[in-house]
């Protein structure tokens, strides 16, 4: 039972280590583009933007994961 329970605290500290970094890596990435990627995803609806961002976030989670793994 101990185990059980060590192992689901482990698991929920590396998801939230994985949110942290992948958001993280998203402001950094937010900050190295010209504009304000929200501003152009929520305010303009720009699809483009949107598709840019969702990229570099599915990539960065798979670099996370293969890290915390």
């Amino acid at each position: 039972m101990e185990n059980t329970i060590n192992s689901a605290l482990l698991s929920v500290l590396f998801a939230l280590l994985g949110f942290i970094l992948l958001f993280a890596g998203y402001k950094v990435f937010d900050a190295l583009t010209p504009t304000k990627m929200s501003e152009k995803i929520f305010e303009e609806g720009n699809v483009a933007s949107a598709i840019m961002a969702g990229a570099f976030t599915i990539g960065l989670a798979i670099v996370v994961a293969a890290a915390i793994s």
